[in-house]
């Protein structure tokens, strides 16, 4: 049986990513790593109500040479411990040229196979414009958290939103999951 998920990007949506010249970034290890105020209980709410909750996230830094893949899992396993999350899918690419880095939507697609997910009831939280895009491209509805960065907007998200917290009272207000 096919059930509906919540996908969410990591840093910006889940954890508060450090800003500098208006663009985000990554926690640069545990150490940095600061879970936004309304996310735990958005997560309780959202596995309450049915829904797989997917963690996909690109993390170009360890192609980069600028964090390691270990300081890269050791959050993970933090995020997996202290969150009601299912799964973090994560593409260490940089550039173009694979089909798992967001905007392309190749992680949401494997978690849509490994997992049982049905797509087009599932939902895309992000807050940068190729989270939204790879929502779109996977055929989930999209909830874009607006920080405010100085970058590119996504082009008509779902819902503009203010936090995860508030896409998760859209979402279990408007929608029904499907059955686990």
């Amino acid at each position: 049986m096919r059930r509906a998920a919540v996908f969410l990007d990591r840093d910006g949506v889940i954890n508060r990513a450090p800003c500098r010249r208006g663009r985000p970034h990554p926690p640069a290890g545990l150490h940095e790593l600061e879970i936004l105020p309304d996310v735990p209980e958005a997560l309780r709410a959202l596995k309450a109500g049915g829904y797989a909750l997917i963690v996909v996230t690109n993390q170009p830094d360890v192609a980069r040479g600028t964090r390691t893949r270990r300081e890269v899992e050791d959050i993970h396993r933090r995020l997996e411990r202290d969150l009601a999350i299912d799964a973090i899918l994560c593409c260490f690419h940089d550039g173009d040229s694979c089909g798992c880095r967001k905007p392309r939507p190749g992680l949401l697609l494997q978690a849509a196979r490994d997992f049982a997910i049905e797509l087009p009831s599932s939902f895309m939280v992000g807050d940068r414009w190729s989270d939204i895009e790879a929502g779109r491209r996977a055929g989930c509805g999209t909830f874009f958290v607006d920080r405010g960065y100085q970058e590119t907007r996504p082009e008509h998200p779902d819902h503009r939103v203010r936090s995860l917290g508030h896409a998760a009272d859209i979402i279990l207000a408007e929608s029904h999951a499907l059955p686990r």
